[in-house]
């Protein structure tokens, strides 16, 4: 193996020298982040244990007649369903359990929402894929050891990987490696005893299949929630953070976009269309919400103009987020997500619609308009800020109107108090976000600040009714796009590259055992030629050779010869081989290609490892695979099928 791991009953606490573990990862680092992901596993295991049980009971109470015996097995029912119920609120505790994915330097920014990583389970890929190189490749299994040794070191280490851009090179490694992986060993034709098995990150229900796109749509989902991590993480009060965090959502939403398009029919509800295109939404919104902080950061200058651009930029996160809150509230998103991650979408909603409106009535109520502005500017400026003017008032109306714009920019401000004292109902609501104290300060703050803003404008002898202030346009001049990161393409060297090229040596072609022929030339002559790149066929073969005399055949792939192995050698390469034997001629090894039209067998999926209980209900939609078992016929059987085959033929 390149990279040794501890053995599973090795504990230690001590630092772990550098290089000793794949690079982006260690599975004994004791964060934060790693202890909510044990108890993430701990609570699926419990959810796989009662879903058995409530299965097996269910199934008892159909089969029974007893009435004794099905009121018992109703109360069964009835606590395993309780308990399962208090193992999902358990397991949306922990999806909203966001401060421990924060930066712990800064602690005065609006908390931002993670994605936790999706659990699995260890996958013995050994006996499989050694039986698999035997019969397909006719090749000793034992002989790659070594790289199937690699392959399940990697995946285990894809398991904790660290957060930061080495982690995410880690899942990249290991999703470009499936993609050699798959066509290598994975037959639409055939299936391979190697199970994986994902549990769902917001119901924790396991999801099992043969197929490897549900592990490769896993890793992509992994990485996707990795890159949300590293903008959690990301220290927002400076620049350079900011732009980190911005990227690190942009690309998370990227890969989320890519699983979309790429995986249509994962059975895991985490990663349903549906799904996704909410989870794509959030992480593009809070994109949007780091790049409105990017603009605040150096502060913001109170003038007229900066204030109007600040306003619609807050708008516009709170466009953003409403939409995401629109998203989450539908069926059956809302059945699935945490009520924190509502919450807080909502909450964001209303702050930042009101830090737009703080900004309006900043602007209007301490700028009047003095004769050196630019009125045209001004003007132009206001009338894009609504849809439709306050009371069909033109803009420069307003501007010039001292009253009036007091009137409005008061008007505005109302909106803002009523919005921040909704996102404070909000926060109240919640007992996950009552833990975010920095999120109460943030959010008293800014009520305060309007609150004091509108005594500064009231007057005493003033009893006109308020109007309602019209909704502000919103408007970014850099907006939160997905980006698709290259980490989805990285290239690595396949593992099981001495296989040969896949382009010929794959699971979904078939080919006769390897033969052994003993070539000699006559007056330097092959009797034959070669065609290709790698591996080379044999074409033009003379028949009366004494190569094909000993079963050369014409299209043959030639594999070695001697004792050098030749499927990556092109023809100049091979020809030099054999023009390099002598008089006793040279033993070279080729196969033949054959016939490989059979009908695909369709895929299994379960919610089980095989030889569980199969009391386990079905969650994933499974598919009725056909029954492969042969009819055994004696020598009568055959002989008789024989001669009745050469009566038709005849």
């Amino acid at each position: 193996m390149t990279d040794t791991l501890i053995p599973n009953e090795c504990k230690t606490s001590d630092p772990v020298e550098n290089g000793y573990f794949k690079k982006g990862c260690n599975p004994f680092a004791q964060t934060g982040r790693s202890k909510l992901q044990n108890k993430r596993a701990h609570i699926n295991q419990q959810i796989i244990k009662q879903m058995r049980m409530r299965a097996g009971a269910e199934n008892l109470l159909k089969a029974t007649s007893n009435n004794k015996v099905r009121e018992q097995v109703v109360l069964e029912l009835s606590y395993v369903n309780s308990d399962l119920q208090l193992l999902m609120e358990q397991l949306e505790g922990l999806n909203s359990s966001v401060d421990v994915y924060q930066n712990v330097q800064e602690m005065s920014s609006i908390p931002l929402i993670p994605l936790g990583l999706k659990e699995t389970k260890d996958v013995d890929f050994s006996v499989a894929l050694k039986d698999l190189i035997l019969e397909h490749y006719s090749e000793d299994g034992s002989n790659f050891q070594a790289e199937i040794d690699d392959l399940m070191d990697l995946r285990q280490a894809c398991r904790t990987p660290s957060r930061n851009p080495s982690g995410v090179d880690l899942l990249a490694s290991y999703f470009s490696q499936l993609s050699f992986l798959e066509p290598r060993f994975f037959s639409p034709t055939r299936q391979i005893a190697i199970f994986f098995t994902w549990y769902d990150s917001f119901t924790g229900v396991p999801v099992c299949q043969q197929n490897i796109s549900l592990e490769k749509a896993s890793m992509l989902f992994n990485m996707a929630a990795l890159y949300s991590q590293i903008g959690t993480r990301a220290d927002r009060q400076t620049q350079a953070g900011l732009e980190d965090a911005i990227a690190a959502f942009q690309k998370s939403a990227g890969v989320l976009h890519y699983l979309k398009e790429t995986f249509t029919h994962t059975p895991s509800y985490d990663m349903s269309p549906a799904m996704l295109s909410m989870l794509i939404r959030l992480m593009l919104a809070q994109a949007q919400e780091c790049m409105f902080e990017q603009i605040t950061l150096p502060g913001i200058r109170n003038e007229f103009f900066s204030l109007l651009k600040i306003a619609q930029e807050a708008a516009k996160v709170g466009e953003t987020y409403s939409e995401v809150h629109q998203s989450m509230i539908q069926t059956p998103i809302k059945n699935n997500v945490p009520f924190f991650w509502t919450t807080m979408s909502e909450l964001k909603t209303n702050h930042y619609n009101s830090l737009a409106h703080y900004f309006v009535s900043t602007a209007l109520l301490d700028h009047q308009l003095a004769p050196s502005d630019d009125e045209d500017k001004q003007e132009k400026a206001l009338s894009q800020l609504y849809d439709t003017m306050p009371e069909g008032r033109s803009p420069l109306d307003i501007l010039k109107n001292k009253e009036e714009r007091r009137r409005i920019g008061k008007a505005h401000l109302q909106r803002s108090i009523m919005g921040h004292e909704e996102a404070i109902r909000i926060h109240s609501r919640c007992r996950h976000l009552q833990k975010l104290d920095i999120l109460s300060e943030i959010l008293q703050a800014g009520l305060k600040r309007s609150l004091t803003k509108f005594e500064q404008n009231d007057k005493e002898d003033e009893f006109t009714d308020y109007m309602l202030a019209p909704d502000i346009i919103s408007k970014t001049e850099k907006k939160a796009e997905m980006e698709i990161p290259a980490a989805t393409k990285v290239k690595v060297k396949d593992l099981f590259q001495r296989l040969g090229p896949l382009s010929v040596f794959s699971a979904k072609q078939r080919w006769s055992a390897p033969r052994t022929i003993r070539l000699r030339l006559q007056d330097r002559d092959l009797g034959f030629t070669l065609k290709g790149d790698a591996p080379v066929q044999i074409q033009s073969l003379d028949p009366l050779c004494p190569a094909a005399a000993e079963g050369l055949k014409e299209g043959d792939y030639l594999v070695a010869v001697g004792d050098t192995e030749c499927k990556w050698l092109g023809v100049s390469d091979v020809m030099k081989l054999l023009k390099g034997a002598d008089e006793e001629g040279v033993n070279i090894r080729v196969v033949s290609m054959l016939d490989s039209s059979s009908q695909p067998m369709p895929t299994k999926s379960a919610t089980m490892d095989p030889g569980t209980d199969p009391a386990l209900p079905i969650l994933a939609p499974a598919t009725k695979v056909p029954s492969t078992k042969h009819t055994k016929l004696d020598l009568y059987d055959i002989t008789t099928l024989y001669y009745k085959k050469r009566e038709r033929d005849l």
